[in-house]
């Protein structure tokens, strides 16, 4: 991974944040994306001083033409695109009866169009080197459904669909395209579940606790890194056994 140029997309915080310490700590380049850009510039100076080239840029996923923009000056600041980690989401929890349709667009555009955006930007420049790494980080709920997030099961489940198809797509030029399904994972989101909810929630998970963000992120070093060379079109489920 040493050498290599990786773009992570929501990299201020979380998973996104994790991963690219991780992989600064693997010797990747870094390119970091996200809306945030106070946090995001903080992480950036974290894996700097680390060793690797990190910049961080601003590019909002709902937005088509910020996608273009923001891959125009990834591709400048890093002269290529080696690996893609599509990790940028946003949820928009409700019943279905009780979800506006603007609220749908918001989680299908930024969650699966976004990431088909930026992974469709990026492709060209794998396909003329003829090698490329892609991870999307998809969600378990994508696999076993999850009551008051069908927007967001939905994309997430998209995103495997995705991966899936591309992977056949691009495997000829050496490019492979994996998933990542993470459980429930200690992040903000996870914090906000009342105390109640969350030892029920705990309850559930074989191994007895939530995630961290280093558990994902370690699953993507490994998907980016030499000994996934042979796998492709895979979802790499971290839930503690939630889902088995």
């Amino acid at each position: 991974m040493k050498g290599r140029v990786t773009l992570i997309t929501g990299a201020s915080r979380g998973i996104g944040r994790a991963t690219a310490l991780s992989l600064a700590a693997h010797g990747s380049d870094l390119i970091l994306a996200s809306r945030q850009a106070a946090p995001l510039e903080e992480v950036a100076a974290l894996c700097r001083e680390r060793g690797v080239s990190t910049h961080a840029i601003g590019i909002d996923l709902a937005d088509a033409a910020s996608i273009k923009a923001g891959i125009e000056t990834a591709l400048g600041l890093g002269g290529r695109i080696d690996h893609l980690v599509n990790n940028a989401g946003v949820v928009g929890d409700a019943l279905l009866m009780r979800m506006k349709r603007e609220e749908w667009d918001r989680v299908l555009t930024t969650n699966l169009t976004g990431a088909f955006e930026v992974t469709r930007a990026v492709l060209p420049g794998m396909i003329r080197a003829r090698y490329g790494r892609i991870v999307n980080i998809s969600s378990v709920v994508a696999l076993m459904g999850n009551p008051g997030q069908a927007s967001y099961c939905a994309s997430k489940a998209g995103l495997i669909g995705l991966t899936k198809s591309l992977a056949r797509e691009v495997a000829s030029r050496q490019i492979t395209v994996n998933a990542i399904a993470p459980g429930f994972i200690d992040t903000e989101m996870t914090r906000a579940i009342a105390p109640p909810a969350k030892d029920d929630l705990i309850g559930r998970i074989p191994l007895g606790r939530l995630g961290t963000p280093e558990d994902v992120a370690a699953g993507v070093a490994f998907l980016l890194g030499p000994g996934a060379a042979y796998i492709t079109g895979e979802v790499l489920n971290i839930s503690g056994g939630l889902y088995m």
